[in-house]
């Protein structure tokens, strides 16, 4: 049966080092995927064309409160013209946004739902958008944060704080939703995506399987990148795929920095192990 196999995360947490696993997984070439073409097999949930058809004038034109209205009917009908689960990224929380659901329920089959160390997204955060260790902080912890849409690319998404957005996709204890700490992703990637794999019922090889993490591996992702770019690096970025490592907080945050996250995430931090 048809339906979204969401990819959520809060930003810089993993979600494009999963998608890219997940695409070369689905195709199984010799070779690895070109960066373009990720979003033909894991597309994102935001993209302005999902839109389009419920508006006669430009998508970027529409209001928030339009664009929240339309969400799920724009899920609905991604899933209406697929015959097959469609892995779909998204960096909205599990909620409501001006009274609509944001994600459909009746469209969703499952879901995997990246976590990573909110100390070291900090960090990560900061670079892609361009603000200080501290602005950052204070933008993680707001519960009414909302991604930035780009005309002609994308609509913005409903993000909230971390813990927000954390607990918002893990409090259900539901079959049909894995949760994939991004450190152990990096301890032990064919093991971890070996799990995402069997989770999402595809029916890949060990060998095809070893093949797709080593083509998602940061040092893949990283030459790829030097020789082709990609479109989602940030203008206020050098690189999209900078280190792909854990617990580099440690040497780029203050103790007081460390103290403010640990205070506004303690509860969702001691969850998930993040002591």
């Amino acid at each position: 049966m048809p339906g979204i196999l969401w990819l959520a995360s809060y930003p810089k947490s993993g979600n494009t080092w999963m998608r890219v696993f997940l695409a070369n997984l689905i195709l199984a070439g010799d070779e690895p995927l070109a960066l373009p073409r990720i979003n033909e097999v894991c597309p994102s949930e935001p993209n302005e064309i999902w839109f389009k058809p419920f508006s006669k004038k430009p998508v970027h034109e529409l209001s928030r409160e339009r664009l929240a209205a339309l969400r799920t009917k724009a899920q609905d009908r991604a899933v209406s013209l697929n015959k097959h689960v469609i892995p779909m990224k998204t960096h909205s929380y599990l909620g409501e946004d001006f009274g609509h659901p944001i994600i459909s329920m009746a469209a969703t089959k499952a879901a995997i739902y990246i976590i990573r160390d909110p100390r070291d997204v900090v960090i990560s955060a900061a670079d892609h958008y361009g603000i200080s260790i501290d602005e950052t902080i204070r933008l993680m912890n707001d519960p009414e944060a909302r991604g930035r849409g780009i005309p002609g690319q994308i609509v913005y998404e409903r993000i909230g704080s971390w813990s927000v957005h954390v607990d918002s996709w893990t409090k259900w204890r539901h079959p049909g939703i894995l949760v994939a700490r991004y450190e152990d992703l990096l301890a032990d990637p064919l093991d971890q995506f070996t799990r995402v794999a069997k989770h999402v019922g595809i029916p890949a090889s060990p060998e095809q399987i070893e093949r797709a993490v080593t083509f998602a591996s940061f040092k893949a992702l990283q030459k790829q990148e030097a020789e082709s770019g990609f479109a989602e690096r940030s203008e206020h970025s050098q690189r999209f795929f900078r280190s792909g490592r854990s617990g580099g907080w440690r040497d780029k945050l203050t103790a007081q920095q460390v103290r403010q996250i640990e205070l506004d995430h303690g509860v969702q931090m001691n969850r998930f192990g993040y002591h």
